[in-house]
């Protein structure tokens, strides 16, 4: 094994693999402990990037899909990067301290990202760095990361968004709204004395598992799983947390815009609930068909607790929200039962409300 794994080691039942702790045995009683608050997962398939200096709220503001140039420190938010026709290149949970503001991405697109930012530098007051081997990300509920030792703590923002974000998708009955979710920046000498405490059977861990278990249940995107190189933010419902339609000029907004007023993006999220007869679960990427028609993939697939087997999918706006879908598992059909996160006919319903993230949390 390597330093990755290693840490792991004197934890009884750990699984890991080089992006760190898979699960310890039990992923469904993980995800229990995980809501409860009573245990933390080390997520090392997310990454630290740290950007400082006095310009850079207003330089990340000028450069992304979100408004932050006058974010108040500890108030967390997230952000996009996009090409010039709108596409998801990038996607950031967001935090600043008053000195740094801390991005955690997908660790497999970390590098991408920092070599991005800092080729858009220019002459501005800006420092750039890739903290990998400084510091991992922990996650679980507020009040289990606020317990850790942190060089900063990012708080999932979408139950503090106004129902329906920007008028564009109604909130009612999205899990979304009850999710307790945080992650901290912490450096690998907490992580050790975590997995340590976990080793003497003082604390709990779960592995990634569990937690992206829970995500796929609140119906949050990743743009690892969900960003496929043209998906568009409406179409992943990012227009709540990650998008601000009346801040200036930047890449990719004239199609933010555009689709947003017109309405009705080309591909829509949808949760899925399969079939709980066939122990095997699909692969992400899996075909979705409606009848015989192919409509969509699955993006991302998971076991939780209480709910069986589920999945995120992107299908095209044109399925109807109450058709019966499948899911290609093994070359044969499962039954998928869809619930409408990103409604068919998305867009502009009311005049855009202020969005609460931006102002300190009390």
């Amino acid at each position: 094994m390597d330093g990755e794994t290693d840490v792991f080691a004197g934890v009884a039942g750990a699984v890991a693999d080089e992006r760190g702790l898979v699960h310890v045995g039990n992923p469904l009683r993980e995800q229990q402990l995980l809501e409860r608050g009573t245990a933390v997962a080390p997520l090392g398939d997310r990454r630290v990037v740290s950007v400082a200096g006095p310009d850079r709220l207003s330089w990340l503001d000028s450069l992304t899909s979100q408004a932050l140039a006058q974010l108040a420190p500890g108030v967390s938010t997230e952000l996009l990067v996009l090409d010039p026709h709108g596409h998801i290149e990038h996607a950031a949970s967001v935090v600043d301290d008053g000195e740094t503001a801390w991005l955690i991405v997908d660790a497999d697109r970390a590098a991408a990202l920092t070599t991005w930012l800092q080729r858009m530098r220019f002459r501005l007051r800006v420092e750039i760095a890739d903290h990998a081997d400084e510091f991992v990300v922990v996650g679980g509920t507020a009040a289990a990361v606020d317990s850790l030792a942190a060089v900063a703590r990012w708080r999932d923002p979408w139950p503090s968004v106004s129902i329906g974000g920007w008028g564009y998708a109604s909130g009612d009955g999205h899990p979304g709204v009850e999710r307790d979710w945080s992650e901290a920046v912490v450096s690998h000498e907490v992580l050790a004395s975590i997995v340590a405490g976990a080793a003497a059977g003082e604390r709990s861990l779960a592995g990634r598992l569990a937690a992206d278990a829970l995500r796929v249940a609140a119906w949050r995107p990743r743009a690892a799983s969900e960003a496929d190189g043209t998906t568009l933010p409406h179409e992943v419902d990012w227009l709540r947390t990650a998008v601000h339609l009346s801040k200036g000029c930047y890449r990719g907004q004239e199609t933010v815009a555009k689709v947003h007023n017109l309405g009705h993006p080309p591909r829509r999220l949808v949760a899925l609930q399969l079939d709980g007869s066939d122990a095997v679960l699909p692969e992400p990427g899996a075909a979705v068909f409606s009848g015989d028609d192919e409509v969509g993939r699955v993006t991302s697939v998971a076991r939780h607790f209480e709910q069986g087997p589920i999945a995120l999918a992107i299908v095209k706006r044109s399925v109807p929200t109450d058709a019966a879908l499948t899911v290609a598992v093994d070359g044969e059909p499962v039954a998928a039962e869809q619930e409408t996160i990103v409604p068919p006919d998305a867009g502009r319903t009311a005049a855009p409300p202020r969005l609460p993230r931006l102002s300190r949390r009390r």
